[in-house]
């Protein structure tokens, strides 16, 4: 897998999820389950999902039950995006797990399923900010700030497709090695959040 491979599925993700542009669409994943692919996709239509319901929940015409039922889907997004971001990493491992590092092989700070979740977000900026820049109704003024932020980000696009490959490549080498932290969310968990464990609530 390469970064070409991700950020053209996460694009089809995005662009499959407009055709509807409906927060309650159920994903149709076009790729095998089990496969690398399946996964990619998956994330991003989370992150796409998640994109919409932020939207959602910042209208000054939303009634509180609304926003209250929107922000605990928020919630269960966020674990769901962080359960996918874990299992890219186990595929990973498992593609690696037969190559040895080397005796000065180096650990990245960032696993490489959490840099394809920054590009994940990344080509969700890129497609929302190019709407921006096409929107017909809008000042000249506006259309020129849409395209220069257009811009950074096309080039931030540019610097995590050379990062997520190099840091493959090195894998493949030995010269880095990966070590998985899960992470430790809370919030959801009735076990660990005392809101949701305590008995003692007033």
């Amino acid at each position: 897998m390469d970064a070409k491979q991700a950020n053209d599925i996460f694009k089809e993700s995005i662009k499959n999820y407009h055709k509807t542009d409906d927060i309650n669409f159920q994903i149709q994943n076009p790729y095998s389950p089990d496969t690398i692919n399946n996964l990619l996709y998956l994330k991003n239509w989370i992150d796409t999902v998640q994109w919409h319901l932020e939207d959602e929940i910042r209208s000054p015409h939303i009634s509180s039950s609304e926003l209250v039922n929107i922000k605990r889907r928020i919630d269960k997004s966020n674990q769901d995006r962080t359960d996918i971001v874990e299992k890219i990493d186990d595929w990973l491992l498992e593609e690696f797990k037969n190559i040895k590092p080397k005796e000065n092989a180096r650990m990245n700070s960032e696993t490489p399923a959490w840099l394809l979740d920054r590009m994940s977000i990344l080509q969700l900026k890129i497609y929302h900010f190019k709407e921006q820049t096409e929107r017909k109704e809008a000042s000249e003024e506006h259309i020129l700030k849409a395209n220069k932020k257009l811009e950074i980000l096309l080039d931030q696009q540019k610097d995590l497709i050379q990062c997520f490959d190099e840091l493959i490549d090195d894998f493949k080498k030995g010269e880095k090695f990966m070590k998985v932290y899960r992470q430790m969310k809370m919030y959801n968990d009735p076990n660990l959040n005392p809101i949701l464990y305590s008995d003692n609530r007033q």
